[in-house]
C-alpha cells in the first residue's frame, strides 16, 4: 500500500499498481520538452515507447474540478514519443464495485474472473503483517507523573496481526491502530469486530483535517453477543485519520479477552485502475466481482483462482484454506454418541456418528471403526409437567394439572399448579433450547451441534477444534411470580433457575454460565475452571422479561491441529426454572381460597400474608417478621427479624429505622443514626497495576432508614462513557446496601468521566444491629477496631450477600467513626454546679461531662436563679438572740437572788425559835403578812439534801389542815416534831 493520497491499492498486501495522482501538468511538460532532448543528446537514439513501457496517470484536480490524463514511462529515459496529454474524466468520476477504470479508454470495465475491485474503495482482509499505511502505538494510561519504567512496560502493548484479523492488547495500556486516508468524495469505512469482554474500552473515531474527532455516539463500541458484528461510519471528503483504540481496565488477576478487527473497507478514496486477484483460499467465479468467496471444506485455492480444487482423499482442509493437510488415523475422539427420538413403541436407538467436519481417515493404519449403531432401549419418561402421547412423544399438560412425566392429573381443590420448567430427562432437546458451536479461531458460528442428549444428561459434543465454544441456550419468554413477590421492590426475586452439572477435564477447560435480558448481550455471571464434581448452582432472576440462559464450554484456549481433548466434557443433569409464563407443573401447591358463586377458587394472598394449609385463608405475619415468598405456608413461614431491626409493611425484608437502644448495668444508651441514612461514598488509597495504572477501590454505603430500600448504586460504564451527557441508562449498575467498584479517575483516563468498572454487591440483606461481636456466624474481630472507650459500646451492623445466610467469600469490615454514632444525650451526661449566695441570689448551672460522649437527645437545662439568705443576716440574728438571752439571764438572776434573801430570812427565824426551851413558844411579832412577804409559806430544809431529795420534799403531802408539814429538830436532840 502506498501512502494515502498518492497511490491506491484495494488489498491488504498492496498488490498491483495504482495511479499516482501527485504529478503536476507543468512538471510533465518540462520533463517531456526539456529532459528528453538532453537525454537524447547525451546518448544513443531512443526508440518509440511501447504500451508496455508506460502507464497513464491523472494530474491533480484543479479549482474547476478538471484534470489531464498523461502517459508516464515505467523507466525514465528508456524510450520516447509518449502519447500526448488528453482531457481526463471529471474528478468526481468513479466506477462501481466490481469494475475498474480503463485508463486508455477512460471508461469502466468489469473485473475478470478470479479478480475483484471495490470501485472507489480499498479493503484490508489479509493480516499476516501490518498493511502499509497502518500504524500502531501504545501509551501508558497514566498521563501525569508517568515514569520511564511505566512507558517501557507498554512498549509491547500493540495491535498484533494474526492472519485473518488483527488483535488488540489485553493489558491496562492504551493501544491505538491508525490509518490516514484522503477521500476525493464522501465515503464510508466499515469493518467487522469481535468484542466479547466488557472490561476493555473499545472506541473507534475519525479525525478530520483540523484534528477534530467526530462527535458520533458510535465512538463507543458495544460488546458483541453472537460472534462478529458489522460497523460502518460515514466519512467526509478530504483527509481522514481513523483510530481504533483499546484500553483494558481489569485490575484483577483475570486476563481480558482481546478485541478483534477484520475486513476493513474504505470507500470514496478514488478510482481503481485495475482489479485485484483473490487471495489464497478464496475465488471469484464471475466477472465484475466485488469480493471473493471462501473455499468450502476439503477444498483449496491459490491466488487469483476462479474455482477451488478438491483435496485428495487422504487429505482435508478447513473452510477458506489455501492448502490441504494429511488426514490422521481415526480414534475414539473422532466420534460421539446420541439417541434418536422415541418411536411408536416407546424405544430409542443409540447412534454413533463421526464428528463433523470429519478430518480423520478410517482406512489408515491403526484407525478405529465407527461402533455399530441401532441398539434399542426403552425411552426415558417425559419430563415433569409433560405426558406421553400414543406416538411416544411428550406433550405439556394443560394449565391446572400436573404430572411426574407420565399422566396428567388435575390439581386438588385448594391447590394451584406450580408452573415452571424442569428438565431431567434428555431424549430430545426441548423446543425452547438450541445448541451451536462458536469457533475459537475466527469466532464464527459453525452451525454445528454443540451439545448432545444422553438419556439422563446432556453433554458437550465433539467440535471442529479443541478450542471451540460449545454453546447451549435456553430461552424463557417471561415469568408469572406470585402477587406478593411483585409487590416486593427490594428483594426483586421474580424466579430462580437451578441446574446440576459436572465437568471432566484433563487440561484448562472452562464452563461459562451467561444470562441475557430482552435479547441484550449475554453477561457471564459465573465461570468454573477445570474438573468440577457433580454440583448444583442457583441464579436468582430479578427482572420479569424475556430471558436467555447460555452455557458455553471450551476445552482449551490453545489451538492445535486435530482433536486431543474430546474426552473433556461438561454434563448437565437437570435444569429447573420456577414461575415460568406458560410453563408446566410437576406438583400443585396450596393456595388461598376465595369464595364465589361457583364455589371456592384460588386467589393470591396480599403481600406479607401466609396461607393456612388447613383453612386456605390468608393471615398476616406477626410484626417484625418476614415471609418466605416462595413457601408462604403456615406461621412458620414468617421468620423473625434480627436484633435491632424491624420488618417493612409487606414483610419482605428487615431493616433498621436508624434508631437503636442498648442497656448496660449502669444506664440505657439510645442512638439515632438518621444523619447517616443517605448513601455515603468513600475510596481507599490509590493502587497501581504492574503497568503503573492508578485506580481506587470505591465503596458506597447506605446504612439504615429508607424503609429498607437499597440506596447504594455502583456502575459499570466501561462500554459507555456517555454518562456525563446524561445517558446513564445505557450503563450497567447494581443496587445494594453496600457495593464496591473499581474507579480510574478522569485525570488518568483522559476521558470526560472516570472509568467505573467491575461493580460488586457486598451487602444485600441486613442480618441485625447489635453491640455483640458475633451474629449469625459472622464475627467482627475486636483487634481490627479501637477498644471501647469510657464505657460507650460500638454499634455493629451485620450484612450478608447470600440469600441463605451462608456463603463462601471475603468478609469486609468497615469502621465508621462519626459524631452521629454517639448515643443520644440524657440526664446522665451532665452535672450541676451551684454558685454561692451573692446579694441574696444563688445560681444553678448545668454542664456536660467531659469528654462529651453523646449528641442530640435532651438539651442542657437552662440556668436556674433562686433567692437566698446571706451570712450578714444570720450574724445580726445571732447577735440579737445573744443580747436577749443575756438580758433574760440577768432578770432571772435578780429574781432568784431576791428569792434567796427571803428564804434566808425565814430560815434565820426558824433557827432562832429552835433555840428556845421545849414547849416555850416565842412571842408572835405580828399576825399580819408584812408588805413584800409571800402568802404561801416557803419550805425550809434544815439539812442539806440532794437534788432528788429536794424535789421529794417539794412534792410531800400537806397536812389535813392545809399546812405543810416541816420536820424540825429540838435543841435537846429529842425526836422530831411535825409542824
Amino acid at each position: 500500500m502506498a501512502e494515502p493520497g498518492r497511490s491506491l491499492h484495494p488489498s491488504a498486501r498492496g498488490r498491483g499498481r495504482t495511479e499516482r495522482r501527485t504529478l503536476r501538468l507543468l512538471w510533465l511538460l518540462l520533463w517531456v520538452g526539456t529532459a528528453f532532448p538532453v537525454t537524447q543528446g547525451a546518448g544513443p537514439e531512443l526508440h518509440a515507447c511501447k504500451e508496455s513501457e508506460y502507464h497513464y496517470e491523472y494530474t491533480a484536480c484543479d479549482s474547476t474540478g478538471s484534470r489531464w490524463r498523461v502517459a508516464v514511462p515505467h523507466t525514465p529515459g528508456l524510450c520516447t514519443s509518449l502519447p500526448d496529454p488528453v482531457k481526463g474524466t471529471e474528478c468526481s468520476f468513479s466506477c462501481k464495485a466490481g469494475e475498474f477504470l480503463d485508463m486508455k479508454e477512460q471508461s469502466c470495465k468489469p473485473c475478470a474472473e478470479g479478480r475483484y475491485s471495490l470501485g472507489t474503495g480499498i479493503r484490508f482482509d489479509e493480516w499476516d503483517e501490518l498493511p502499509h499505511g497502518f500504524a500502531t502505538i501504545s501509551t501508558n494510561m497514566e498521563i501525569e507523573d508517568s515514569t520511564t519504567e511505566s512507558t517501557e512496560n507498554c512498549t509491547l502493548s500493540k495491535w498484533v496481526p494474526l492472519g485473518d484479523y488483527i488483535s488488540s492488547n489485553t493489558d491496562e495500556c492504551t493501544a491505538t491502530l491508525m490509518y490516514a486516508v484522503n477521500l476525493k468524495q464522501s465515503g464510508t469505512v466499515n469493518f467487522e469486530y469481535y468484542y466479547p469482554d466488557s472490561s476493555i474500552i473499545f472506541e473507534f473515531f475519525v479525525q478530520n483535517d483540523q484534528c477534530q474527532p467526530s462527535a458520533d455516539d458510535s465512538r463507543w463500541m458495544k460488546t458483541t453477543e453472537k460472534g462478529w458484528e458489522f460497523h460502518s461510519v460515514e466519512l467526509n471528503r478530504g483527509n481522514n485519520v481513523l483510530y481504533w483504540r483499546t484500553t483494558a481496565f481489569s485490575v484483577w488477576s483475570k486476563v481480558s479477552k482481546p478485541v478483534l478487527v477484520r475486513n476493513i473497507a474504505i470507500t470514496g478514496v478514488a478510482y481503481t485502475s485495475e482489479c485485484f486477484p483473490c487471495k489464497p483460499g478464496t475465488y471469484a467465479d464471475q466477472q465484475g466481482s466485488s469480493f471473493c468467496k471462501l473455499c468450502p471444506v476439503n477444498t483449496y485455492s491459490n491466488k487469483g483462482e476462479t474455482s477451488c480444487h478438491q483435496c485428495d482423499p487422504d487429505k482435508y482442509s478447513d473452510k477458506g484454506s489455501s492448502s490441504c493437510r494429511e488426514r490422521p488415523a481415526c480414534t475414539d475422539k473422532d466420534y460421539f454418541y446420541t439417541h434418536t427420538a422415541c418411536d411408536a413403541n416407546g424405544e430409542t436407538q443409540l447412534m454413533y456418528k463421526w464428528a463433523q467436519p470429519k478430518i480423520c481417515g478410517e482406512d489408515l493404519e491403526g484407525a478405529v471403526k465407527l461402533p455399530a449403531s441401532g441398539v434399542k432401549t426403552r425411552c426415558p419418561p417425559c419430563n415433569p409437567g409433560f405426558f406421553k402421547t400414543n406416538s411416544s412423544t411428550c406433550e405439556p399438560c394443560p394449565y391446572g394439572s400436573y404430572s411426574n412425566g407420565s399422566d396428567c392429573s388435575h390439581c386438588p381443590a385448594g391447590t394451584e399448579p406450580a408452573v415452571g420448567f424442569e428438565y431431567k430427562w434428555w431424549n430430545t432437546l426441548p423446543t425452547n433450547m438450541e445448541t451451536t458451536v462458536l469457533s475459537g479461531i475466527n469466532f464464527e458460528y459453525k452451525g454445528m451441534t454443540g451439545w448432545e442428549v444422553a438419556g439422563d444428561h446432556i453433554y458437550t459434543a465433539v467440535g471442529a477444534s479443541d478450542n471451540d465454544f460449545m454453546i447451549l441456550t435456553l430461552v424463557v419468554p417471561g415469568f408469572r411470580p406470585p402477587q406478593s413477590v411483585m409487590a416486593d421492590t427490594e428483594n426483586k426475586e421474580v424466579a430462580r433457575i437451578t441446574f446440576v452439572f459436572e465437568t471432566i477435564c484433563s487440561v484448562n477447560c472452562e464452563l461459562y454460565f451467561m444470562v441475557g435480558v430482552n435479547s441484550r448481550t449475554n453477561t457471564p455471571v459465573e465461570t468454573w475452571k477445570g474438573s468440577k464434581g457433580k454440583q448444583s448452582y442457583t441464579y436468582i432472576i430479578e427482572e420479569n422479561a424475556t430471558m436467555s440462559f447460555t452455557w458455553a464450554f471450551q476445552r482449551t484456549t490453545f489451538h492445535e491441529i486435530g482433536r486431543k481433548y474430546t474426552n473433556d466434557v461438561a454434563k448437565i443433569y437437570s435444569i429447573n426454572v420456577t414461575n415460568v409464563m406458560d410453563g408446566v407443573a410437576s406438583y400443585c401447591r396450596p393456595c388461598a381460597l376465595e369464595a364465589s358463586e361457583m364455589g371456592s377458587s384460588c386467589t393470591s394472598c396480599p403481600a406479607g400474608y401466609y396461607i393456612d394449609r388447613d383453612s386456605g385463608t390468608c393471615h398476616s405475619c406477626p410484626p417484625d417478621t418476614i415471609l418466605k415468598a416462595h413457601q408462604p405456608y403456615g406461621i412458620q413461614a414468617c421468620t423473625p427479624c434480627g436484633p435491632g431491626t424491624k420488618s417493612n409493611k409487606i414483610h419482605s425484608l428487615c431493616y433498621n429505622d436508624c434508631t437503636f437502644s442498648v442497656s448496660t448495668p449502669t444506664r440505657t444508651f439510645e442512638y439515632n443514626f438518621l444523619p447517616l441514612a443517605n448513601p455515603v461514598s468513600l475510596a481507599g488509597g490509590p493502587s497501581f497495576t504492574s503497568k503503573g495504572l492508578k485506580y481506587f477501590h470505591h465503596f458506597t454505603l447506605s446504612l439504615c432508614g429508607n424503609q429498607g430500600k437499597k440506596m447504594s448504586v455502583c456502575t459499570d460504564n466501561v462500554t459507555d462513557l456517555r454518562i456525563p451527557e446524561g445517558e446513564s441508562g445505557f450503563s450497567k449498575s447494581i443496587t445494594a446496601y453496600i457495593c464496591q467498584a473499581v474507579i480510574i479517575p478522569p485525570e488518568v483516563t483522559g476521558y470526560k468521566a472516570g472509568v467505573s468498572s467491575q461493580p460488586v454487591s457486598l451487602a444485600d440483606r441486613l442480618i441485625g444491629v447489635t453491640t455483640d461481636m458475633t451474629l449469625d456466624g459472622i464475627t467482627s474481630p475486636a483487634e481490627l477496631f479501637h477498644p471501647e472507650s469510657l464505657g460507650i459500646p460500638d454499634v455493629i451492623f451485620f450484612y450478608s450477600t447470600c440469600s441463605d445466610g451462608t456463603c463462601d467469600g471475603c468478609n469486609f469490615h468497615f469502621l465508621w467513626e462519626s459524631v452521629a454514632a454517639c448515643p443520644l444525650c440524657s440526664a446522665a451526661d451532665y452535672h450541676t454546679i451551684v454558685s454561692s449566695c451573692v446579694a441574696g441570689i444563688q445560681k444553678t448551672t448545668y454542664v456536660w461531662r467531659e469528654p462529651k460522649l453523646c449528641m442530640g437527645g435532651i438539651s442542657l437545662p437552662e440556668q436556674r436563679v433562686t433567692i437566698c439568705k446571706t451570712i450578714d443576716f444570720w450574724l445580726k440574728v445571732g447577735i440579737s438572740a445573744g443580747t436577749c438571752t443575756a438580758i433574760l439571764l440577768t432578770v432571772l438572776t435578780c429574781y432568784f437572788w431576791k428569792k434567796n434573801q427571803k428564804l434566808e430570812y425565814k430560815y434565820s427565824k426558824l433557827v432562832m425559835n429552835a433555840t428556845l426551851k421545849d414547849c416555850d413558844l416565842p412571842a408572835a411579832d405580828s399576825c399580819a403578812i408584812m408588805e413584800g412577804e409571800d402568802v404561801e409559806d416557803d419550805l425550809i430544809f434544815t439539812s442539806k439534801k440532794s437534788l432528788f431529795g429536794k424535789i421529794k420534799s417539794f412534792t410531800s403531802k400537806r397536812t389535813p389542815d392545809g399546812f405543810d408539814s416541816v420536820p424540825l429538830k429540838t435543841s435537846s436532840g429529842g425526836p422530831d416534831m411535825d409542824l
